[in-house]
């Protein structure tokens, strides 16, 4: 292919793209707005599904080492109710066929993969412009430009290349996440780490939860849920932590203890995670030279388990388009026509936990949930 690829977004699914194309010797420019790889911390653990992000790994040739970062003992699941009563609880599998990764490892892995400067860190897309004799101009906030054949949104929930396909814009949920921590020894919080079990605790009631992992060195993170309207959600100020901290706690009056601990010994500045998602079923008609991948085509809530793995495999899936159909309109078509229909059923089953975790069921709904799972 003698097409030039930018990919706007340093995300798994834009790693996974240009790793698969330089597998198979097509060149590829990333474009990250972030200053370099370790900029911010890069979140959770992640669990690699077998038909979606364990496929990607496999076409980028890199799974024997993503096995090295699995972190095994830590796909444990327990579910309480606000109470502390433990209504289901679901030890480590050594073998799972999804099993836990950190992202920000996984992240590391694909960028030591990628030939070098094959990533253009601090070039935040500014602008994008269709050019009449066909291709795209591309502006940066830092005052550099580029052109390209072909352009891949990878970036995200608020994609600056999503509107060259769609008006559709993300919309928020009703639940927000606040970020919640608690170093290695937590604080004199040993009896609520233990409670947690080896995996990830949820703790939750109609509107609200606590959502905790424990990591193999004794560190917490998490998130404290809350159902809020968008107007309460955007008036919440963090502006003192500790005070924050113990405001939020008020949010869950009556429980027990042992889980409001998790918030109030909190030792990481809470941070504001409102929970956003794309139409279920999001589609747009084909335009010349650019498609998206990953939460820029398909952002739905966590509740699915899929929005890391999905991109990794949109990533994965629309390289291999490229490569093998040497019409670039074919391969876009190709690839997105298959995009919809994996992307809407996820979304689709991502909206509907969403209402399990939080809804007037739960904790009972998630109990049933992990039943039949």
């Amino acid at each position: 292919m003698q097409k030039t690829i930018a990919i706007i977004g340093a995300g798994l699914g834009g790693l996974t793209l240009a790793r698969v194309l330089q597998a198979h010797g097509v060149a590829a420019t990333i474009y990250e707005g972030e200053a370099s790889a370790k900029a911010r911390e890069q979140g959770g653990l992640l669990d690699i599904q077998v038909a979606t992000g364990q496929v990607a790994l496999r076409a980028a040739g890199l799974y024997d080492e993503f096995l090295t970062l699995v972190r095994p003992g830590e796909d444990a699941k327990r579910v309480m109710d606000r109470h502390g009563t433990v209504l289901f609880d679901m030890p480590a599998d050594p073998g799972s066929a999804r099993p836990e990764v950190d992202r920000g490892e996984l992240r590391h892995l694909l960028i030591r993969s990628l030939a070098p400067g094959t990533i253009r860190w601090g070039h935040k897309l500014a602008s994008i412009r269709h050019r009449v004799e066909g291709g795209y101009d591309l502006t940066f906030a830092e005052g550099s430009a580029a052109r390209a054949d072909i352009v891949v949104g990878a970036d995200g929930a608020w994609s600056k290349v999503r509107p060259l396909l769609t008006p559709a814009e993300p919309v928020y949920s009703g639940t927000l996440f606040i970020e919640i921590a608690l170093a290695s020894g937590g604080r004199d919080c040993g009896a609520s780490v233990a409670a947690i079990g080896s995996g990830t605790l949820m703790a939750v009631a109609p509107g609200r939860g606590i959502i905790a992992h424990r990591y193999a060195d004794g560190r917490v993170r998490g998130y404290a849920a809350l159902n809020k309207p968008e107007e309460r959600m955007r008036s919440i100020d963090f502006g003192d932590p500790s005070a924050s901290l113990r405001r939020l706690a008020d949010e869950f009056h009556g429980w027990s203890p042992l889980l409001t601990a998790l918030v109030t010994q909190s030792d990481v500045e809470p941070r504001l995670r409102p929970i956003h998602a794309l139409p279920v079923g999001l589609t747009w008609d084909r335009v010349p030279g650019v498609t998206l991948v990953g939460d820029a085509a398909h952002l739905m809530s966590p509740f699915a388990g899929e929005g890391a793995n999905l991109a990794m495999y949109d990533g994965a899936d629309l390289a291999s388009k490229l490569v093998e159909h040497p019409d670039l309109e074919v391969a876009l078509t190709a690839y997105e026509e298959r995009l919809f229909l994996r992307s809407g059923d996820a979304a689709s089953r991502s909206a509907q936990n969403l209402e399990v975790f939080f809804g007037q069921e739960a904790p009972q709904s998630v109990v049933t949930l992990f039943d039949r799972s």
